[in-house]
């Protein structure tokens, strides 16, 4: 396994991960339920762990696919720079969350505070985290680019397609 496929294997979890977190502390904050929301604070964690693991194998996954047809260095250093800095709100989230666990076994007082302030957090990760989703994704599916129409229209017209033929070879 190199690089790039640990990369593949790992990449999501930060984002679902955080995604399912927010929305198990948002149960846990309406239950008043201190397992539930530890069970989201766990789950932040988990994703900080991944986020690192995806930041240490990027680079490899970069020298791999970077002088690719069509790739090129300009989007893989767009979705470098959104993934550091998710990889830096998602380490932030992953240590309020220890602070999080520690205040809920203890019962502290500021237990609830920590709470509103990984879902304050965490919103915002999410729309960065599907900016960096979709940064990495356009990175091989250039059907998802934004200008993925204005640059394949013309080499499809150019191509013209005969469908009895298309037809039967299938």
């Amino acid at each position: 396994m190199n690089d790039a496929h640990l990369h593949l294997v790992v990449n999501h979890f930060p984002i679902i991960g955080t995604i399912f977190a927010l929305g198990i502390l948002v149960v846990g904050l309406f239950l008043k339920n201190n397992s539930v929301k530890n069970t989201a604070y766990v789950l932040f964690i988990f994703s900080a762990i991944f986020a690192l693991i995806s930041v240490q194998t990027g680079e490899g996954a970069e020298e791999m696919v970077e002088d690719f047809p069509g790739i090129g260095k300009a989007i893989i250093h767009e979705h470098e720079e959104l993934a550091e800095k998710l990889a830096i709100v998602i380490y932030l989230l992953g240590g309020i969350s220890i602070l999080g666990i520690i205040l809920n076994v203890k019962n502290h007082a500021k237990a609830k505070f920590i709470s509103v302030v990984v879902v304050l957090i965490a919103i915002p990760a999410i729309y960065l985290a599907t900016l960096v989703g979709t940064s990495g994704g356009e990175i091989r599916h250039t059907e998802i680019r934004e200008n993925y129409l204005n640059t394949n229209v013309n080499s499809h017209e150019s191509t013209p397609r005969n469908s009895e033929s298309e037809s039967k070879n299938h």
